[in-house]
């Protein structure tokens, strides 16, 4: 008995919560837009549930299992840009069309990453574009917290003097009391909406994948594109930053062939997460890197349960406030944005590339159905090879004050870069 409570109080607690948190941030925010493309599409309430059911187990084997092999905290999620495609993509195809569109999707990015081949291709990509395009999927979280205080002063405004007096006092635990602070505000002024209808098992929905033109150009390849750019790419680039190297074969094949096997009971596509793994692969989860793979531990057994109670708790996480969400994630995320400001613009060479990136991106512009990450990349990588091919031609103005290669990280690692601003 004496042993287990000794084991017990030896779990880096910070590192479970930040497990927690960044859980509860994964589904505040994409769940929503599930639901909302269920609804769109006219989905039963069994096909629904089984939807949420199928990417929160694949998000949670994902995350349990890859943490518990790498010693890394490596975060999963359901695809937050290719939810954001179905909400219109999806009313316009019938929804067995749309899973073998997920089918094909799913195949395709794990031939690409698990071969190697979209390693080599990002390899190729200047450092600065990519974290440009990380800091501009978060630059929305950082001006959600002043939207929130705006529209809820005392909630919001208490989140964050609560998270900056403990910023102060307690660093390592400012993300948590600001959480705190976010529930007693809540509850003291009945905000808080948690009433449960009833308690329930979740149960898979199994539909025959239908394949068709229409739905994999429509569907499947706008989310392809979403979600190897604008989660594989910076998803990968969240766990370098904080000197975590797993193998990116593995980490994203496994990702994509899970999102294949659960395709046909609805999920979408299951992937390396970017905006929630900042909260657990940086000092605040664990002062020790080595202790914090327990982060993505305690975020796949979240996700995992929500799966298994799916009606219950999906019913809990939407009950929250959402300026409480908002400024939540927000303040979760601080450091990690200003971590990859300092990335973005570190290098003199690539600099204004990576500034149209982080512009594009952070701009939220959605065209023929893929979002803005991918426009953001795309957008950096045509100023990058432009200029070097001004650079290639000997152009005096391109060449000036470039004194070195684009991907020639800033003094310090990058994880001391990102420490320092967490």
């Amino acid at each position: 008995m004496t042993t287990h409570i000794s084991e017990i109080r030896r779990l880096p607690w910070t590192a479970v919560t930040a497990g927690i948190v960044a859980m509860t941030v994964s589904y505040a925010g994409p769940l929503a837009i599930i639901l909302a493309a269920a609804d769109a599409a006219g989905l039963t309430a069994a096909q629904s549930s089984s939807w949420v059911w199928a990417v929160s187990i694949g998000a949670g084997l994902t995350c349990l299992g890859l943490s518990w092999w790498s010693r890394a905290p490596i975060i999963t999620a359901f695809s937050t840009p290719g939810a954001a495609i179905l909400v219109t993509a999806l009313p316009q195809h019938g929804y067995a069309e749309a899973v073998g569109a997920f089918v094909v999707a799913g195949v395709a990015a794990t031939a690409l990453t698990a071969t190697g081949v979209f390693t080599r291709l990002l390899a190729r990509i200047p450092e600065g574009v990519v974290s440009a395009m990380l800091a501009g999927i978060l630059f929305s979280f950082g001006t959600g917290i002043f939207t929130s205080v705006r529209s809820a002063p005392l909630l919001a405004g208490g989140m964050l003097l609560g998270y900056l007096l403990a910023r102060r006092f307690l660093p390592t635990y400012a993300v948590v009391c600001a959480l705190a602070v976010g529930l007693v505000v809540a509850g003291a002024t009945g905000g808080l909406d948690v009433a449960v209808p009833g308690a329930g098992l979740a149960l898979p929905h199994l539909t025959v994948p239908e394949f068709s033109v229409g739905a994999l150009v429509g569907i499947g390849v706008p989310m392809l594109v979403a979600t190897l750019a604008g989660q594989y790419a910076p998803g990968m680039a969240v766990l370098r930053a904080d000197g975590y190297t797993p193998d990116e074969r593995v980490v994203c094949g496994t990702t994509g062939a899970v999102s294949v096997l659960l395709a046909p009971f609805g999920s979408h596509a299951v992937n390396p997460a970017a905006i929630t793994a900042a909260i657990c692969t940086g000092p605040d989860a664990h002062p020790d890197p080595a202790r914090r793979w327990v982060a993505g531990v305690s975020c796949g057994v979240g996700y995992l349960v929500v799966g298994c109670f799916g009606s219950t708790l999906v019913a809990l996480f939407t009950g929250l406030p959402d300026a409480l969400v908002a400024t939540l994630a927000g303040v979760a995320l601080l450091g990690a944005l200003s971590g990859s400001l300092v990335r973005t613009v570190a290098a003199e060479r690539g600099r204004e590339a990576a500034v149209v990136t982080f512009l594009a991106t952070a701009s939220g512009v959605t065209i023929a159905g893929v979002g803005s990450p991918f426009w953001g990349l795309l957008a950096g990588l045509l100023t990058y090879f432009l200029a070097e091919a001004r650079r290639a031609d000997g152009d005096p103005a391109a060449l000036a004050g470039t004194p070195g290669p684009a991907s020639e990280p800033a003094p310090g690692t990058a994880a001391e870069t990102t420490g320092a601003a967490r």
